[in-house]
């Protein structure tokens, strides 16, 4: 299961904003820390959705679109 919850971090613990469901007691995870204070980039938070395959097959596309503008500008 992959989830995006808010947290607070409170004497030297975090402590999820609300109740995670569907996690049992006890249950490992692995916690990836990002303030929410801190301005990102909006295209940002589809990092890591895409394979590497599936990126590249996109920037092919993109620079393809591109060229054929590029051209019909001319």
């Amino acid at each position: 299961m992959n989830k995006v919850i808010d947290a607070v971090y409170k004497k030297g613990a975090l402590h999820p904003v609300k109740p995670l469901k569907g996690l049992k007691e006890n249950t490992r995870v692995r916690v990836t820390v990002e303030s929410a204070s801190e301005t990102s980039h909006p295209l940002e938070r589809f990092a890591g959705i895409l394979s590497a395959e599936e990126a590249d097959q996109m920037l092919k596309i993109v620079e393809e679109e591109f060229e054929r503008i590029d051209s019909d500008a001319g």
